[in-house]
């Protein structure tokens, strides 16, 4: 007689704007397509690629709509929250977290929770004195500053409870590995991102201008890509959309150009056009892995970032890009023109890109469930 196939649920953080971690949790789905997936907060308007598929939210979806907005400001909230849900009927709990996914709770000492955990709260661990001096809250920020030295020590003692229930820990690079390992004494093992590298079609022939993308967030300076863009001269295309986004419009010279409407001018066949013509895409932030980077090798172009974190297992300086060595203008100008006198080849730069396959997240995924889940069943 055969064993029982699991029953697994998946957890995440929210599902309110659509980024790379979402799009983690679609791969999920496609490797155990029976799964529902609980979410604190879930705006569908936002989120199409998730309408057709079974999602259950916390009890915050019953706030009022304009509160939901402001969901970032209740931390202790989304935690209960989570704890609260009814996972009784599941023998695997597959979570996604950079927040709060993993305060999820066993009914029974058989359940196995496993967590891909992109890294452990930034607000709390890694970038505490980074959040403090800029919140990203814009007219709220003095209030937060004040706000955080009396949060935070109860949120991270409460982020340390739930990684003490996880059962095994998946890293989605070296970084986050390194991280899991600092703030909660666990060892982990890295499976890097799904990314879709068949939708694009590197061009032999590049235009002349550099793009660049993502949540346009403060740690993740966008300010200063726009700045050395401007000060080049440099024609630059800004995907995304975010707090900082009023004052990138402000920063920007003739040369820079925004999409971002994800359903117009950011579609994304637009995202794919732009991409697989142009001549080098550029990233500033310390990223936990950075997808967008796993993108742009993808789509033929060499990457120009800062080389911390989790661009170091993406990026070869000299091979599939140029990595600068700090988050200022002058240190991109340079990495710019280094990259501006050397030939990167869009053949080669899609071929790394392939170890980074959505094809090969699943087939791991699967067999940490399978033997996470015969392991329990010996």
């Amino acid at each position: 007689m055969s064993p029982r196939p699991p029953r697994i649920a998946i957890v995440c953080d929210f599902l309110t704007v659509m980024g790379g971690a979402e799009n983690v949790v679609l791969a999920m789905h496609a490797a155990f397509p029976s799964a529902p997936i609980y979410t604190a907060l879930y705006d569908p308007a936002a989120m199409p690629a998730f309408r057709k598929l079974d999602i259950r939210t916390s009890r915050l979806q019953k706030l009022p709509k304009k509160l939901r907005s402001y969901h970032k400001l209740f931390p202790t909230l989304a935690v209960k929250a989570m704890r609260k849900l009814d996972l009784s009927d599941f023998d695997i709990i597959l979570t996604s977290s950079y927040l709060h996914g993993h305060q999820v709770t066993k009914t029974r000492p058989d359940q196995i929770i496993i967590n891909y955990c992109h890294t452990p709260p930034r607000y709390y661990w890694s970038h505490y004195q980074e959040y403090r001096r800029d919140p990203g809250y814009g007219k709220l920020n003095p209030v937060i500053r004040k706000l955080m030295p009396l949060m935070v020590p109860r949120q991270r003692k409460l982020d340390h409870q739930a990684a003490e229930r996880v059962d095994v820990f998946i890293a989605n690079s070296t970084e986050t590995q390194q991280r899991i390992r600092r703030y909660y004494d666990r060892p982990s093992t890295i499976i890097h991102p799904p990314v879709d590298i068949n939708r694009f079609t590197p061009s032999r022939q590049r235009g002349e201008y550099y793009v660049t993308s993502g949540r346009q967030l403060p740690y993740k300076r966008y300010d200063l890509v726009v700045a050395a863009a401007t000060r080049l001269k440099l024609p630059l295309v800004v995907f995304g959309n975010g707090p900082e986004h009023a004052r990138l419009v402000k920063l920007a010279g003739p040369t820079v150009s925004f999409r971002t409407d994800r359903f117009g001018d950011a579609s994304d066949r637009e995202y794919e056009k732009i991409f697989n013509s142009a001549r080098g895409f550029i990233y500033a932030a310390e990223e936990d892995f950075g997808i967008v980077q796993a993108e742009a090798l993808a789509a033929g172009m060499p990457v120009i970032a800062y080389g911390r974190a989790g661009t170091l297992d993406i990026v070869q300086d000299g091979e599939t890009g140029v990595l600068f060595k700090q988050q200022s203008v002058d240190a991109i100008c340079e990495a710019i023109q280094a990259a501006q006198s050397q030939q990167f080849f869009p053949s080669a730069m899609q071929r790394r890109a392939k170890r980074f396959a959505a094809s090969l997240f699943i087939t791991k995924l699967r067999k940490i469930v399978a033997d996470e889940y015969g392991r329990e069943r010996s």
